[in-house]
């Protein structure tokens, strides 16, 4: 396993520090302790189950052309594993991604025009892992967020995955799992070190991101990363992450018309 295995955690202020910089520059992420006290992830878990609630009875099924994944909790009951654009569902959520320190991010993108990507790529995302029998979501094979870009024949465009931590996840229990310094790869790389979201396997240079509740990571949108399914079943399985995207270059909003991006089409294939 690498030998950043220890890599340092740092505590975001109102703008990064030149070790914070540096670090990122090299490995591409950084891990924040505490961003948020446990009475805000409590708030937002709540304001997040109040946005299932609304979707479950509404039965939606797209947010702006992305699907939700649905899929069975503990109990068996009905939950959504996978919302996209949830901000725009809750003012608690939307005042969230207000946070100036967000902003404090936008250096990491080494170009002009960094903003929060409130009605870009999928906005604000919740992942919700449980690892029980009819669950749909409980790890996410190998990736990079920037294939999307590629795909539509676009140049990769500066792009930070933010993830704030709802739950605490040790090592032991899966969770994030990053390859420091592919973000400086080549294309070719990118596009065939791994075979995207089929391969979960184990990689000797893989990272493993322990975190608590109310921490923050971030990582550059071109480096390889996946998460672990935990090898524990029921309750002490869940994991829960919101996903902020920071980015820059042209501005490009989706709105109720539209269309589901290819690449998500395979969406209900990730387990």
């Amino acid at each position: 396993m690498s030998s950043l295995q220890n890599y340092p955690r740092f505590t975001l202020g109102s703008a990064l520090t030149a070790e914070q910089l540096a670090f990122f520059q090299k490995h591409g992420f950084l891990h924040f302790k505490g961003f948020a006290d446990l009475s805000t992830v409590q708030r937002l878990l709540r304001a997040s189950e109040q946005v299932q609630q609304q979707w479950l009875t509404d039965g939606v099924q797209k947010v702006n052309g992305v699907p939700i994944k649905y899929g069975k909790d503990v109990d068996g009951s009905p939950i959504v594993q996978r919302f996209a654009f949830a901000n725009h569902y809750s003012p608690e959520l939307r005042e969230f991604l207000d946070d100036p320190r967000f902003q404090a991010l936008f250096p990491l993108l080494e170009a002009p025009g960094g903003r929060v990507g409130i009605n870009e790529k999928d906005g604000l995302v919740i992942n919700h892992y449980v690892n029980v029998p009819g669950s749909e979501f409980s790890q996410m094979g190998w990736h990079t967020d920037s294939l999307r870009d590629v795909f539509y024949g676009k140049r990769i465009g500066p792009m930070l995955n933010v993830g704030f931590h709802l739950d605490g996840t040790p090592a032991t229990n899966g969770g994030l799992r990053l390859i420091a310094g592919t973000h400086r790869q080549p294309l070719r790389e990118m596009l065939f070190r791994k075979k995207y979201y089929k391969d979960v396997s184990y990689d000797p240079n893989e990272i493993a991101v322990e975190t608590e509740a109310g921490d923050l990571t971030v990582h550059d949108g071109r480096m390889w990363h996946r998460v672990a399914q935990s090898p524990l079943v029921g309750e002490v399985s869940r994991r829960r992450v919101m996903y902020i995207p920071i980015l820059a270059g042209k501005y490009q909003p989706k709105s109720e018309n539209s269309p589901t991006p290819f690449y998500l089409r395979f969406l209900h294939l990730v387990k």
